[in-house]
């Protein structure tokens, strides 16, 4: 009897206030859907970071036998690639280098364009690859000093600036990540809000019932029970929500759209989606429940 009379009170709050508790799942589901958007971004500003390098990064690439530049006359000899890495080392604004093999410079073209460069008949093979050193700096804007240090050494074919290259790319998720959080936490405040005065409006409508409940010694939490019960719904119905918004961007946009049309670039990709989604699983809840287990003592008085 007790969990039946908490259940029925669940669904006659819900019936009484139902256009507030509509209101408020779409604020959820709006605001989640913004938060699961923001974390995508991040892990993709992370994919980009890993395949590409950082905005900290440059990359010095050696002469290779099948060089572009006349002054590449031969691959470079382990004497200039020892004199390269003493100047690299001496460098102040260099935090880390990664000497970069022409195996792991063909395994990554490889990643970058799966299936082109696969087999006997690819027209590149590993040795047709430019060894690299990849620099990481300490500071982004120093990177003329380390460019200028090393080009026009013996072994020395070009100098890539990363930063350059990938800094209006990193610069336009990091607009929108950051645009995306912001509108969500504006949006979370008017959830909270909604919860607050959804709470009130249930805790009115059953002034009578609950002042009965605490004549007869009825407990802090059976009573707001019931308003637990129908934030937990309201978070359930957001969250599921949002879910399938983030799917739909995944599948309409993603798979279907950017992994084709840029098929040079790592995307985001299921793990990511799952940890999308449980950011929002645990953030949906958390918006509904704390307000009404706190909101639910003061406006119930119990």
């Amino acid at each position: 009897m007790p969990l039946r009379y908490v259940f029925t009170e669940m669904g006659i709050g819900l019936r009484r206030n139902l256009s507030m508790h509509v209101a408020v799942i779409l604020t959820l589901f709006v605001s989640l859907t913004l938060v699961g958007m923001g974390v995508l971004l991040n892990q993709e500003a992370k994919k980009v970071s890993e395949q590409w390098g950082s905005q900290l990064t440059v990359t010095v690439y050696l002469c290779s036998r099948h060089d572009g530049n006349p002054a590449c006359t031969s691959q470079a000899t382990g004497a200039q690639k020892q004199a390269i890495q003493q100047v690299i080392d001496s460098n102040s604004q260099v935090d880390s280098t990664e000497f970069i093999s022409q195996q792991q410079a063909f395994t990554t073209l490889q990643q970058q364009f799966p299936g082109k460069y696969d087999g006997p008949s690819s027209p590149i093979t590993a040795a047709d690859m430019p060894e690299s050193i990849r620099i990481t700096l300490k500071d982004p804007n120093q990177f003329r000093d380390v460019e200028s240090a090393v080009v026009g050494l013996d072994g020395v074919s070009r100098v890539q600036d990363v930063h350059k290259l990938l800094g209006p790319i990193y610069n336009t998720i990091s607009r929108l990540k950051w645009g995306g959080w912001g509108t969500a936490i504006v949006l979370v405040i008017a959830a909270l809000l909604l919860v607050a005065n959804t709470i009130r409006l249930a805790a009115f409508a059953r002034r009578r019932e609950i002042g009965i409940m605490r004549l007869v010694g009825a407990s802090t939490l059976y009573i707001a029970l019931p308003f637990l019960l129908e934030a937990l719904v309201t978070a359930v119905v957001g969250v599921a929500l949002a879910a399938g918004a983030l799917w739909g961007f995944m599948e309409l946009v993603v798979r279907k759209q950017l992994s084709k049309d840029l098929t040079f670039i790592t995307w985001v990709d299921s793990h990511d989606y799952l940890w999308a989604l449980t950011w929002i699983a645990i953030l949906g809840p958390v918006l509904t429940l704390i307000p009404t287990l706190v909101l639910t003592r003061k406006y119930l008085k119990v």
